[in-house]
């Protein structure tokens, strides 16, 4: 975990509970299966520096991860940090905007709701942040939250983790709920995820809810749960309250990565236009349109360095997709960066 981060639409990560498992399509080149494997290897190396016979706690990412061909893959074990590392964000006292678990998901079947009653104890402690909470397992979530329990639960936990126990507790169980600081999201690469798993995000107790389409590997039509009217009001498949808060899209990078039809990403953009939902446009991954990356070209026409190229299925070359690597593609779509978001990234 880290206060700072890459990830354009986050100022810091935090990672209280780490392992996974693949569920559906969007789990096949997971970036978090290769880190995991690299932490752990980095933290048995520095431990095999420190000479023979020291105490150590174990890493948290042991036996997370096994070799394959294709590479590290999750293997299903899941596994809690130390007190030290679970209350990092409570010794931050700059305003962030945090991704919880961004080496993995906090609704994992495998996760006792006891490690997930910590967790949030943990962001009802720190009001400053904003805490951005994505899964894959939304029925999860949703029962989670829906469970009249968990706020006990969360509260008994506020109570022995502050320093302060019995007044935070009483802050807490007296205080907003859904906690106003955190937000909740479902990852969905295709239309079979969206469909499967917004229904649930929905149906969730929240302040506010963002759907994470990355990577996007299909088209995506959200017109089932948001929908502008012919006189330009709103309406919704359901309740105003259940409003989806935000969209943010994104193309697959790393070893194996998946090109995306710059369509798809632009319809996604013009179903948030149209329905008033911020939009973000994270990045086009390893692939991406010649317009959107001029500088990986030559001056003569031709592409700088030897690179795959697929044609568009309209094969007229304007949405033809070239590979040429994360750093290069950039983040531009058609023209212009997509930066809106419903909190603020700005520490």
């Amino acid at each position: 975990m880290s206060d700072k981060t890459s990830i354009e639409w986050a100022s810091a990560t935090w990672n209280p509970v780490v392992g996974c498992s693949i569920v559906s399509p969007g789990c096949t080149n997971c970036y978090a299966m290769r880190q995991a494997a690299r932490v752990e290897t980095m933290f048995d190396a520095t431990h095999g520096k420190a000479g023979g016979g020291t105490p150590f706690l174990p890493s948290p990412y042991a036996g997370v991860t096994r070799d394959t061909k294709a590479g590290a893959v999750w293997t299903g074990k899941v596994a809690i940090v130390d007190d030290h590392a679970l209350t990092k964000p409570l010794h931050w006292k700059r305003p962030r905007a945090i991704f919880v678990n961004s080496m993995g998901d906090l609704f994992h079947e495998s996760v006792p709701d006891a490690w997930i009653d910590r967790v949030f104890a943990v962001m009802a402690l720190a009001p400053q942040h904003t805490f951005i909470v994505l899964t894959k397992r939304a029925k999860r979530m949703r029962e989670y939250l829906m469970n009249p329990w968990s706020r006990v639960n969360i509260g008994d936990r506020v109570g022995n983790i502050s320093a302060d126990g019995d007044n935070d507790h009483d802050a807490f169980v007296n205080g907003p709920w859904p906690l106003p600081n955190v937000i909740l999201g479902v990852s969905a690469e295709r239309q079979q995820e969206a469909d499967e798993r917004i229904p649930d995000l929905l149906a969730t107790p929240a302040a506010k809810r963002i759907v994470s389409a990355e990577p996007l590997l299909g088209r995506i039509d959200f017109s089932s749960f948001f929908y502008v009217g012919a006189e330009g009001g709103i309406d919704f498949a359901y309740s105003h309250s259940k409003l989806i808060d935000g969209v943010i899209v994104g193309g697959e990078s790393g070893p194996g990565a998946r090109p995306m039809h710059p369509d798809w990403a632009r319809a996604i953009r013009d179903q948030c236009a149209a329905a008033s939902v911020p939009y973000f446009f994270k990045q086009w991954g390893e692939w991406a349109p010649r317009a959107a990356c001029p500088s990986a070209w030559d001056g003569h026409d031709g592409l700088a360095f030897d690179v795959t190229h697929v044609s568009s299925p309209e094969g007229d070359g304007r949405n033809d997709v070239f590979r040429v690597g994360k750093r290069r593609a950039g983040r531009l779509l058609d023209g212009r960066e997509h930066d809106d978001l419903p909190w603020s990234v700005a520490p």
